[in-house]
């Protein structure tokens, strides 16, 4: 196989680089012998050198006129025959399954002379004038940039003309005339007829397809995903077949098992007389597949049959695309299908027990995202009043927000929204990404809404037939709803309530707290399978960001293995600000020791609390980080009070003596100023005090039998010296507490310098912790509270970003720093143990990266100990698997 064209029978699924995944699996079905009508692709390396240079790659046009008469071969038929034409599919496929974001063409081929060739060779005029008005409408629409909303008013026209509600009610001579319609809007817009040239529709069909790669909803969508932006897509050129001749032809979409719940069996939506757009874009409700059995028996076990193969095959749940013709069943597409979250860990273990993948291909097929969705709450149905109508639940999950009925609104909304529309198309995709939840009043499970929806794990209802949508308002059970009324939507029963239905704790949050068992419930039975193989599976530890004994007590219910970080400045909060206040305000050394004396059984007790909880496992506690003047009230209240005061005659009293201590204090920049280690060094007693409280409450635990395992964390180091110095004053301390047990004293790596020098810090650290949200933001020269507002969104929308580097590391900037720590660190002190306590430890991406660069642990907070433990043990199984992107 050379060139930029591919036959179907010439690939396989394993080339979805080459020629996109339908396109793979194009070939892939063809070479099993099902029956795919035949067809070639273009090739993603074709695309991605349009999109360079903005003309054809030299020789694809012969490429494809030579695959083209290999076709005309198969089939009998030639392509623009005026007496018997053979009609082409342009369809797009990417490597990763984006549905709706790219373009398609149906009937490419038909012209005025054909079009009526086409209606004499089937006996049906008809079938061949609405599949000419189709044609025109997408081609129009895709190629020109036509408004799709012109195409529609005439359609909308003609029907009110004919006095009938659907398109399939008009007569062959009222379709005439929506041509003529049409031909006449394409020419308004775009000042030239439409083309009669049947390859030049060919030809500029696959350049719009290639050029929608770069659509803007197409983008969107790849960021949503984080889908690479440079692969390109391939474009698919098939034989047609038709579903709409009639109510012995049909097309459909279905899956092997149902994507919602991960159920055994066949599900999916049936539409006669129909072609496949109209059940994908959910403007005409469907019927389960199940009915299928009765409306056309032997196609339906010939389809269960091929739906069987493909699962064995392709070793998961398979999506198919089918159409019917004239009781013909032909294979459209297959690929490794979207599932909800809990339908994932469902049907990965199920996949086990079938013997068809071992455990650890099965964590390859959930992830950390997945779980953290089945973590949601869900709704408390007791106290939900009666639903306003049931629609299909595509989409599980429970959402709360106000109603819009635009993209545009659900996108420059402020609070939570619930998009409703009739139904969706790809252009609504940034709405769909805004709104909390999406609702339709048509299509089914494989509409477009529902399909997308799940690939986000966006809550979705569709199909409620009930709603009447008119304008800014909807109309349902004799009820009139406007634009932001409040509703609630179930995407797992389908009901649709008014107002805002309270939600509980989700089931699989319950099973982590202990409260339910996971016997009998199988979407519970394999959160703890799979989580349990990742325990076992995983190199790297999950321990917690834990400030309280209640905090560490949840993480360590929810799988945690220690505390990674124990901020200690959050214990000096509410009525203990009043003793840092005496601290900060102290004139006299002994004013200093009072307030240190003060605070230090206060700070014993956190301690004890902290390590009775986490008894036996490492608790990694850190001196106080930020500036003590974060303590005391903002400078312009303080500023404010004062001049008050003053004006009115009276004396500031005690506002006086703060504003002078915070002006004193206060600095351009603090993030980069006095705290940390160095805050540690400059305010004598303050370190010394922590120290004494964490060896005075692990010694009371010794004392009463507890293992207690505390560790001293210094912030901020920079140069080694500074964490010297502080070592040298720690250490003298523990060793004058009886009966406390060996406390190791290690460092926070969160300034660049520390990370260059890490081979020195070593020398007097037994453990390094990256704070990864300091060090990216050293490392990137801005402030996160600033810019995360002001300009984000443009670094992502421009692909500066593929993501934020708070949320997810920055592995060539950052991360090229944590390999440099590990590196130089171990090479000095070979048994120094490593360990991140940022958010980025929770994150599943950035789980990845820290196990390759061989950190002992994570740490994150309470609530994504368990993604990080998923990701952990996904991290040592990695290996090539499924792929339902």
């Amino acid at each position: 196989m050379t060139g930029y064209v591919y036959d179907f029978i010439e690939g396989n699924k394993d080339l979805k680089d080459l020629l996109g995944g339908k396109g793979a699996n194009l070939a892939e079905m063809t070479g099993m012998g099902l029956p795919v009508p035949p067809g070639f692709t273009v090739t993603t390396e074709a695309c991605r050198e349009y999109l360079r240079t903005g003309t054809m790659p030299a020789g694809l046009l012969s490429e494809v006129e030579h695959h083209l008469q290999l076709m005309q071969t198969r089939m009998g038929k030639t392509f623009g025959d005026a007496h018997d034409p053979l009609l082409l599919s342009v369809r797009s496929g990417a490597k990763f399954s984006m549905p709706g974001m790219m373009e398609t063409i149906l009937d490419v081929g038909l012209n005025d002379a054909s079009v009526a060739g086409l209606g004499r060779q089937n006996g049906d005029e008809r079938f061949a004038w609405d599949s000419y008005r189709r044609l025109i409408q997408m081609f129009g629409r895709t190629v020109f940039d036509v408004p799709g909303g012109a195409f529609e008013t005439e359609l909308a026209a003609a029907r009110a003309t004919a006095g009938v509600a659907t398109d399939a009610e008009l007569s062959t001579a009222q379709l005439q005339d929506v041509v003529y319609a049409y031909q006449k809007v394409f020419q308004e817009h775009t000042g030239r007829d439409f083309p009669q040239a049947v390859h030049e529709q060919l030809f500029l069909a696959i350049g719009a397809v290639f050029r929608s790669w770069n659509a803007e909803r197409a983008m969107l969508y790849r960021r949503q995903e984080r889908i690479p932006q440079d692969l390109g897509t391939a474009v698919n050129v098939m034989a047609m077949v038709f579903g709409n001749r009639g109510e012995s032809s049909g097309t459909g979409v279905a899956f092997t098992r149902d994507p919602a719940t991960g159920r055994r069996g066949a599900y999916g939506d049936y539409l006669r007389n129909a072609q496949g757009e109209d059940v994908v874009a959910g403007i005409r409700n469907t019927v389960s597949l199940g009915e299928l059995a009765t409306i056309d028996p032997v196609s339906y076990r010939q389809l269960l049959s091929i739906m069987q193969r493909l699962e064995q095959r392709y070793r998961d749940l398979c999506d198919i695309e089918f159409t019917i013709e004239n009781g013909k069943l032909w294979m459209l597409q297959t690929r490794v299908g979207k599932r909800t979250p809990a339908a994932a860990f469902v049907i990965a273990t199920q996949l086990v027990d079938e013997g068809t993948i071992s455990l650890d291909e099965a964590l390859q097929r959930v992830s950390g995202e997945q779980l953290a969705q089945l973590m949601f709450p869900s709704f408390d149905t007791d106290a939900a009043p009666p639903p306003l109508t049931v629609g299909v639940p595509a989409s599980p999950g429970a959402a709360v927000g106000a109603i819009v009925f635009a993209s545009a609104a659900a996108a420059a909304a402020t609070g939570p929204v619930i998009l409703v529309r009739r139904e969706t198309n790809p252009d609504d995709l940034p709405g769909m990404i805004a709104s909390q939840g999406i609702l339709t009043s048509r299509g089914g499970k494989t509409s477009h809404a529902a399909v997308v929806a799940r690939g986000m794990g966006k809550t979705c209802v569709c199909g409620a037939e009930e709603l009447r949508i008119d304008g800014d308002s909807v109309t349902v059970a004799g009820r009139t709803l406007h634009a932001g009324d409040v509703i609630s939507i179930d995407g797992t029963t389908g009901k649709v309530y008014p107002g805002a239905v309270p939600v509980r704790p989700s089931p699989v949050v319950r099973y982590f707290e202990g409260e339910l068992s996971a016997h009998g419930d199988p979407l519970l039975a394999a959160v703890e399978r799979l989580m349990t193989h990742a325990d076992h599976s995983a190199r790297l530890a999950v321990h917690a960001n834990a400030d309280t004994a209640a905090d560490a007590a949840r993480a360590r219910r929810f799988g945690a293995t220690g505390v990674g970080l124990c901020r200690t400045e959050h214990m000096f909060l509410g009525d203990r600000r009043q003793l840092v206040e005496r601290l900060i305000l102290a004139d006299s050394e002994a004013e200093r020791d009072e307030a240190l004396a003060a605070l230090l059984p206060l700070q014993r007790n956190d301690f004890g609390d902290l390590l009775a909880v986490m008894d036996g496992l490492p608790v990694t506690i850190r001196l106080i980080d930020p500036p003590l003047h974060e303590f005391l009230p903002p400078l312009e209240e303080l500023t404010a009070r004062v001049a008050r005061a003053e004006a009115l005659g009276e004396d500031p009293g005690h506002d006086g003596t703060l504003l002078a201590a915070v002006r004193r204090m206060h600095e351009q920049n603090p993030m980069l100023g006095l705290r940390g280690v160095r805050l540690g060094l400059v305010v004598p007693g303050l370190f010394a005090m922590q120290v004494r409280a964490i060896a005075q409450a692990a010694a009371a635990r010794v004392a009463d039998g507890g293992d207690p395992r505390p560790e001293i964390m210094v912030p901020l180091v920079g140069a080694v010296q500074e964490l010297e110095t502080v070592r040298a004053e720690a250490e003298s301390i523990l060793a004058g507490v009886p009966g406390a047990p060996p406390i190791r004293i290690g460092t926070m790596i969160e300034v660049p310098r520390a990370a260059l020098t890490a081979g020195q810090i070593a020398t007097a650290a037994e453990f390094f912790s990256f704070g990864t949200n300091d060090l990216t933001q050293m490392t990137w020269g801005f402030s996160r509270d600033d810019v995360e507002g002001a300009f984000f969104g443009r670094y992502l929308a421009l692909g500066i970003f593929a993501a934020s580097p708070f949320e997810t590391i920055d592995v060539d900037g950052v991360g090229e720093l944590v390999h440099i720590a590990v590196d130089r660190g171990r090479a000095v002190r070979s048994g120094l143990t490593v360990g991140v306590c940022g958010e980025h430890g929770g994150d599943p991406a950035s789980v990845r990266f820290f196990h390759d660069a061989g950190l002992d642990y994570v740490s994150c907070s309470p609530f994504r100990v368990p993604v990080a433990r998923l990701e952990a043990g996904r991290a040592t199984t990695r290996a090539t698997g499924s792929d339902s992107r």
